[in-house]
């Protein structure tokens, strides 16, 4: 079994806590020694029986190689705990993905991605690095989702669709196929995206529309 360590102690740390038992109840893979987290408060605390190691500065005092995924469900804070762990020449990042997944052999994944249960993949589809996919979510053929990117349960994501770098998709948001959303965007929850959609902004409604630029 190989040590494993997730960044970040929130909700979906939790939750990917389970997903690490999921696969190990099918296949004994990971040795989950601990949550990594900065919020100093939570140092030396037991969340669902896995201890809270400490900061980041915990990789210090690490010699030997590790496992880790990020679990920061916010594209740009996930972003920024990976490039704070940069100076670690030890940190192997890794793929989860939950026994439950349907997926097909024509699906490339980056490493540090999350693929949650429920959730189906079908063909042709490419994923960057750190890309979390939640709960109960559907990708298309030849999508194509960028590094850092988030969609938060039950997304729809139809085939043929381009979702750029560290786009968050919210809770039950659709995209119809063909569509690009540009770089930093973020969709709101139960959206219907039928048109493309710009960088940095965020949009809500059916059909979507930006409501702001960030």
């Amino acid at each position: 079994m190989q040590d494993l360590v997730l960044i970040g102690a929130g909700g979906f740390g939790r939750e990917v806590a389970w997903l690490v038992s999921n696969i190990n109840r099918v296949k004994e893979t990971w040795n989950l020694i601990g949550f990594i987290d900065n919020n100093s408060a939570l140092k030396g605390e037991t969340i669902n029986g896995i201890p809270v190691l400490g900061g980041v500065e915990w990789f210090g005092t690490r010699e030997a190689n590790i496992s880790v995924v990020s679990t920061i469900g916010n594209a740009k804070t996930r972003r920024k705990s990976i490039s704070e762990l940069s100076r670690f020449s030890y940190i192997n990042y890794v793929t989860l993905i939950d026994p439950s997944v349907v997926m097909s052999e024509w699906v490339d994944i980056g490493e540090g991605s999350i693929i949650c249960a429920g959730s189906i993949l079908t063909v042709n589809i490419t994923l960057g690095t750190h890309v979390i996919v939640n709960l109960d979510c559907t990708i298309g053929h030849d999508a194509v989702i960028g590094d850092y990117s988030t969609l938060y349960p039950s997304v729809n994501l139809s085939g043929n669709t381009l979702v750029n770098n560290n786009v968050e998709l919210g809770t039950g948001s659709q995209v119809i196929q063909g569509i690009t959303i540009e770089e930093g965007t973020i969709v709101g929850a139960g959206a219907v995206v039928v048109r493309d959609l710009p960088a940095n902004c965020t949009a809500v409604g059916s059909p979507a529309k930006p409501i702001k630029f960030n």
